[in-house]
């Protein structure tokens, strides 16, 4: 067929297109496999590891398109009988960020490329419900926890009983806000909520600063006061926590004192 000297991927390609049938049945000499791993996830996930958001994710080269930035898709089908417009946003990390212990409390989120956690841009929020600890996405908006504190980090008129669920548009502006139920307060006190996520449930999870506890909240539609379902026993003494969305029920946290992040699995809750 061709001599070693010439072979290469090219050469080769071009030959089994040049010759049809005899192509194909070199090409059915070598087996192929394709290996798959059952997960139990929301939905697909991409190659950074999240759940894929059904019509909005897109894959990106990030050489020429960076994570994070919109991009407007205006497109048809070959046949003309479907378009597509819609606003489509690549993936990235975002996080919370704040101040503190500085005061007046001053909030920003900070967005980095998960690949290689490059920093992408900083979204400044500044003054704000109090200090910015953690922030997650759920049905189309930006859900964020602000802390308040009874001394070190607190400002004047605010304690621990200030701490606020803020739901924001997509522009950063806020829309509704939920308090803590008293129960939730009480176990933070003098401190604050320090993590919170979604869980594939709905509800919404959040930890303090030291309790090894988790307090699984019900989030009222259109603002006010949250409820408390369950407090859960966790390994780990507060802090950040992330759910993994690609094994539901799997919570990571961090290990202050041995600066751990641990992965765990918490226990069947009654649906709502």
């Amino acid at each position: 067929l061709m001599t070693r000297d010439e072979a290469s991927m090219q050469t080769i390609r071009a030959w089994v297109n040049a010759h049809g049938a005899e192509g194909a049945a070199l090409m059915d000499e070598n087996a192929s496999y394709v290996f798959f791993e059952e997960q139990q996830a929301e939905g697909a996930i991409g190659s950074q590891g999240v759940v894929l958001t059904g019509g909005r994710s897109m894959a990106v080269d990030r050489k020429h398109m960076p994570l994070g930035a919109p991009w407007w898709l205006d497109i048809a089908s070959e046949d003309g009988s479907r378009k597509i417009r819609r606003l489509v946003i690549g993936r990235e990390l975002v996080c919370a960020a704040s101040n503190f212990p500085a005061t007046p409390m001053l909030s920003q989120v900070e967005v980095f490329d998960p690949a290689d956690l490059t920093h992408l841009r900083t979204i400044p929020l500044g003054h704000q419900f109090g200090s910015l600890t953690w922030v997650d996405r759920r049905q189309g908006s930006w859900w964020a926890g602000f802390a308040n504190y009874d001394g070190r980090g607190g400002e004047p008129g605010r304690d621990h009983r200030a701490t606020t669920l803020v739901r924001f548009d997509d522009q950063w502006r806020p829309h509704e806000t939920w308090s803590f139920p008293p129960q939730v307060l009480e176990r933070l006190a003098p401190m604050s909520a320090s993590g919170g996520a979604f869980g594939a449930d709905g509800r919404l999870y959040v930890t303090g600063h030291d309790r090894p506890e988790l307090y699984v909240l019900d989030v009222p539609k259109g603002g006010g006061a949250l409820t408390l379902v369950a407090t859960l026993p966790i390994p780990v003494n507060g802090q950040a926590i992330a759910f993994d969305r690609s094994a539901p029920g799997v919570l990571f946290g961090v290990n202050r004192a041995t600066r751990e992040v641990l992965g765990f699995r918490l226990p069947p809750l009654e649906q709502p």
